[in-house]
């Protein structure tokens, strides 16, 4: 996909779609942190059978729902022409050449269910397949507390309305790595770590706690918002389709039914991460 395939939004509704992302994202920041330590209903989308190997796994809270319900009648109000990809709901098809919005209401939920405090929202906005504005709001951050990392296309990468100048400590020589198995820690010039959350691990990316990043196959709400801060502090991201790794140039025309290895990072690393592969 090229930048004529996707000629850029005026640089206002950018700004007003980023502005929107934050509000929808401190929405869904207050009703999960509402929801914490009072009793959730639960259900898991895999097998419940015991002997199965997938058994209880893929859980939703009732909170995801309300989350995501929230979130879609907010932006029903605001731009009722808009699509809406998000996991826990059917979509809502977009109005012509019109943006979509992807939504991951708790990203994170089997840490979160479970009290462990390393989950997000994720909010992205497509348009024609590409991240043009993202904010994600994460349980913890670089200043050790809640917060949300947002961007759009063209502008500063920041936090809480604030712009976040991102830059590592140059006294340390070995920086860290999110990983989806722990087990490749001797084959990588990183040290590497598992949140549990694809959104936390690109917020932390663009924010420079993490380096690089790897995902085996995540979904469009996952890492859309992800994407588009990542890009904002300048970083990269690369796909795999048949074991050949390219930059990532969008999710295509059906964002839902995407599925791709994804690894993003500074670029260099991110990079390099391909090459270990």
């Amino acid at each position: 996909m090229t930048d004529t395939d996707n000629p850029e939004l005026p640089a206002a509704l950018l700004r007003q779609f980023e502005e929107t992302a934050v509000e929808l994202a401190r929405l869904a920041g207050a009703e999960i942190v509402s929801a914490l330590g009072r009793t959730l209903n639960i259900r898991y989308k895999t097998s419940a059978d015991p002997g199965h190997d997938l058994a209880w796994r893929d859980p939703v809270s009732e909170v995801d729902h309300k989350v995501e319900s929230v979130i879609r009648h907010r932006l029903g109000e605001l731009f009722p022409d808009h699509g809406i990809i998000g996991e826990e709901m059917e979509d809502a098809p977009a109005a012509a050449d019109c943006p979509v919005w992807a939504v991951d209401p708790i990203d994170g939920t089997t840490n979160f269910i479970n009290g462990l405090p390393l989950f997000a929202a994720s909010i992205g906005v497509l348009h024609r397949g590409r991240p043009i504005v993202g904010a994600v709001w994460c349980s913890t951050t670089h200043a050790l507390r809640s917060g949300i990392y947002h961007a759009c296309s063209g502008g500063p990468l920041s936090f809480d309305s604030a712009a976040l100048e991102v830059g590592p400590n140059p006294a340390v020589r070995r920086r860290l790595a999110g990983e989806p198995n722990l087990d490749h820690d001797h084959d990588l010039i990183w040290d590497v770590r598992k949140t549990g959350s694809a959104a936390i691990e690109c917020a932390f990316v663009a924010a420079g706690l993490l380096e690089v990043a790897r995902f085996e196959s995540p979904n469009v709400w996952d890492v859309a918002g992800g994407i588009a801060l990542v890009s904002a502090m300048g970083g990269a991201a690369y796909t795999s389709s048949d074991g050949e790794w390219g930059r990532f140039a969008g999710f295509g025309d059906h964002p839902r039914s995407w599925r791709q290895p994804l690894i993003v990072g500074v670029e260099a690393a991110a990079r390099r991460r391909t090459e270990a592969a």
